[in-house]
């Protein structure tokens, strides 16, 4: 099918996160929808959003309501065509200090939001995901996979109808809210000449918001349900981070935060047997499922083995390519 969100009703649950914004701009800017509702718990940020130019649109609605809450959520679907679940309590040392908080959010709110999609009949559906959810060592990261096995097999529940479910995986996002970037630029405009580095060694998989809403734009289109989708993207190292920012800057080791990672890892060897290669990006396919779907002609199984791993990826960024990245994040 040729994909379009023309005259559809799109829902985005945590519309006021970074992804949300710039999705929901995205989706203005390149189709003409009958409603983008924006479905979030803060009020502020609504309010602020509604106050922005580029969300300046007849087609905006915008939703007070949290994931935990079904029946809100069963009256925000309503006449939804299609929905993005972007929202989660995403920081790793927050769920690691108030995992009750996580799970509600992470685990139960996913629950909902496919109890809710069946209920109201929305066609499609796509979760946001996480490098931290494959092979997790913390709250955050295994709170993630749980969600993410909730929605590959809501596609049992529903059967052959709809809606479909997918997921959709990948790295740390360029200058997002809470993530190092902020932090360094943060320091380097307050005039301190050092910065704090976890691990000289640290990787991580990079990708613009941008180009995470691009692919989850695209994923609606390939989607068939049950799947759970990776961009190829490349890696950075956090000392090729730091540099890119702070030429010659004093870097002070402060250590790895509890639940955290050296590398981050986005298909597993024990995926590898479930994995199909495609040209801009990778699926694993659901193995609880006995039918196998062709996404695209010349599609082929990864070998046996095969992992995505930051510090063995092929693709890397130096620093002068991340700091052309950071113009555009």
């Amino acid at each position: 099918m040729s994909f379009t969100l023309d005259d559809r009703t799109i829902l985005i649950t945590g519309g006021t996160g970074s992804f949300g914004r710039r999705f929901v701009k995205t989706v203005l800017k390149r189709f003409k929808p009958r409603k983008v509702i924006v479905f979030s718990r803060d009020e502020t940020k609504q309010w602020e959003m509604g106050q922005d130019p580029n969300f300046d649109d007849e087609a905006m609605r915008y939703f007070i309501g949290d994931v935990r809450d079904y029946p809100r959520l069963e009256l925000a679907f309503r006449d939804v065509d299609y929905v993005v679940h972007a929202a989660a309590l995403k920081h790793i040392t927050v769920a690691e200090y108030n995992p009750f908080e996580c799970i509600q959010t992470n685990v139960h709110g996913a629950e909902n939001v496919v109890r809710a999609a069946m209920a109201a009949g929305v066609k499609r559906v796509v979760a946001l995901s996480t490098d931290k959810a494959a092979n997790p060592i913390n709250l955050y990261g295994a709170s993630k996979l749980a969600s993410d096995k909730i929605f590959v097999a809501a596609k049992h529940i529903v059967g052959a109808g709809n809606p479909l479910f997918s997921v959709v995986r990948y790295g740390n996002v360029a200058d997002s809210r809470g993530s190092v970037v902020p932090l360094f630029r943060h320091l380097i405009e307050r005039g301190e000449t050092t910065l704090p580095i976890t691990d000289p060694r640290m990787t991580r998989f990079w990708i613009t918001l941008q180009q995470g809403v691009d692919f989850v734009l695209s994923s609606f289109e390939r989607m068939v349900g049950g799947e759970l989708l990776v961009p190829k993207i490349p890696s950075m190292r956090v000392m090729d981070l730091a540099e890119a920012m702070a030429p010659g800057f004093e870097h002070k080791i402060v250590g790895i935060r509890p639940g955290e990672k050296l590398h981050e890892s986005m298909i597993t060897e024990d995926d590898s047997r479930n994995t199909i290669e495609l040209s801009d990006c990778y699926v694993i396919t659901p193995a609880i499922f006995e039918e196998q779907h062709i996404y695209h002609p010349n599609q082929k199984r990864v070998e046996e083995g095969f992992e995505y791993i930051s510090h063995t990826n092929s693709d890397w960024l130096d620093p002068a390519a991340i700091r052309e990245v950071l113009k555009t994040a």
